[in-house]
């Protein structure tokens, strides 16, 4: 039995030229660069890396490229979801050539089928795949796949081995952990939203695949790597710095151009999405890419603190609530059960 998967996976952009295709020479400089930085592994054409606006040669060229440019030094997590169950496997077979450790696939996108269609769905391609499965579960974007029919699927079928959930629904995340993990212990659970991280390692989670890694790799690393060290202080004070930066790259004109500007802070040739922003959208990206800049320089990257051009900037705190397409409802329960984790926290530290 191969190992479970755990720590950080890294949604990568895909990078643009100014014609519009696809840069292969910044894709490699970047998967480069986030190696060297010392990220768990790799998640091509996820949500991130817009998969959907990519050709399906497009998201095959990708993730060759991510393989080979990791070279096997790190485990590559690749997104495999597509149109028919015939496209998914034939990109099933692509990655596993190419030596991923496993493939990412969300539950059917468009339409909207019954529990019992999307359960019979992977049951299908949990019983033909060549290489290992996560089930990625983004109810933002595609069907949800509810805690019933998940649990079942990791239960009854060993090539699933688990789930990403970027829900941003900590209740939910936690209903995953306590209805599979006490009977399926190596079954990985990876949280999808930089806002509950802490919280969802804290409460045993196996890591995350986060779009914040591909701009602040190594403040993402440090948060992890405290936690695996049980250093809950430290982790919480970085989750906190990490708040207004994902929100500001979140709420950027449409996603993610926010965190293609993150990426262009860093120092990337990253191009422009493939889909346009409004004119007044477009105005405001160059004060949003400074913000950008101030905020890292806050985050401890010296660099770009000394680049921070905003007469007079000073953080504000988060106040979150906005998430893709999405209502408020949702993620004020979040709000409330993490705060009901960080006093328990609290009340539970020596230090």
């Amino acid at each position: 039995m191969s190992a479970a998967l755990q720590g950080i996976f890294v949604p990568n952009v895909a990078p643009y030229r100014a014609d519009g295709s696809l840069h292969e020479d910044e894709l490699r400089r970047i998967i480069s660069w986030l190696v060297d930085k010392g990220v768990s592994g790799l998640y091509p054409n996820g949500s991130m890396g817009e998969f959907i606006r990519l050709s399906h040669e497009e998201r095959r060229r990708v993730i060759r490229i991510v393989a080979e440019e990791t070279a096997g030094r790190r485990p590559i997590l690749a997104g495999a979801a597509e149109p028919n169950t015939d496209l998914v496997l034939e990109m099933c077979h692509h990655c596993a050539e190419l030596g991923c450790r496993a493939v990412s696939i969300t539950g059917p996108y468009y339409y909207k089928p019954s529990q019992e269609s999307i359960e019979e769905y992977f049951r299908d391609l949990a019983a033909r795949s060549p290489i290992d499965i996560v089930i990625y579960n983004i109810p933002a974007f595609a069907a949800e796949i509810s805690v019933p029919v998940l649990t079942r699927l990791a239960l009854d079928c060993p090539r699933i081995i688990g789930t990403k959930d970027s829900s941003a629904d900590m209740c939910r995340f936690l209903h995953v952990m306590n209805a599979i993990k006490p009977q399926r212990p190596d079954f990985s659970v990876l949280v999808g939203w930089e806002e509950l991280m802490v919280p969802a390692l804290m409460m045993g989670g196996d890591g995350g695949t986060l779009s914040t890694a591909g701009v602040a790799p190594e403040a993402i690393m440090k948060i992890y790597h405290e936690a695996q060290a049980g250093h809950w202080e430290e982790a919480r004070r970085l989750q906190y710095k990490l708040l207004e930066l994902f929100q500001t790259m979140l709420t950027a004109a449409n996603f993610p151009t926010g965190f293609r500007l993150g990426y262009e802070v860093r120092g990337f040739d990253v191009g422009r999405a493939r889909y346009p922003n409004a004119p007044e959208e477009e105005a405001g990206l160059s004060e949003i890419r400074a913000r950008i800049a101030c905020l890292l320089g806050e985050c401890g990257f010296d660099d770009l603190a000394t680049r921070c051009q905003l007469p007079g900037f000073r953080p504000e705190p988060s106040l979150g609530g906005t998430t893709p397409a999405t209502d408020s409802a949702p993620h004020a329960r979040v709000d409330a059960i993490v705060r009901e984790v960080m006093r328990t926290l609290r009340a539970d530290d020596p230090s």
